[in-house]
């Protein structure tokens, strides 16, 4: 029996990335494979009982002091609270979410860690456990290969 290989595919440093359920498109993400879980850039981050005695994560999804970023407010009904170790060591406990990430024109679920990352240039961060998902590979020499390579598609489909 044969093992089928999956072809490896490439991201740059830096990658422009949709949320095609939560309808962004084109913000900038950091590759990172020091850290684990991707994390995302919120504000606001509370938690509300709705009516039915449920629990409610409300946020503000990247506020407007990052470009591509509209500060709308979110509310999800699935998520977790666990203990996440930051770039400098210091474990910090945050809300975990799990949200559809496009790249190369296929939709990757992933689990993202909310926190403030205002003092961060980009608002998103892209963990190991994405990429071993997405079998990517990283070249620190380019940016946005995921994009480009998806923008060539639609220009060859787009062609008579």
């Amino acid at each position: 029996m044969r093992s089928v290989t999956i072809p490896r595919r490439t991201l740059g440093r830096r990658e422009l990335i949709d949320f095609p359920a939560l309808a962004l498109s084109g913000v900038e993400a950091k590759v990172d494979t020091g850290a684990y879980t991707s994390a995302i850039h919120c504000t606001n981050i509370h938690l509300e009982t709705d009516a039915a005695g449920t629990a409610v994560l409300l946020v503000n999804l990247l506020d407007p002091g990052h470009e591509s970023a509209d500060g709308r407010p979110l509310s999800f009904t699935r998520f977790e609270l666990r203990d996440i170790r930051s770039s400098n060591g210091e474990v910090q406990e945050r809300y975990v979410i799990r949200a559809g990430v496009r790249l190369y024109g296929e939709v990757f679920e992933a689990e993202f860690s909310l926190s403030d990352r205002s003092d961060m240039k980009y608002p998103v961060l892209l963990g190991r456990s994405l990429l071993r998902q997405g079998r990517f590979v990283v070249d620190v020499a380019r940016r946005n290969v995921s994009a480009k390579a998806q923008a060539r598609a639609a220009a060859r489909r787009a062609r008579p």
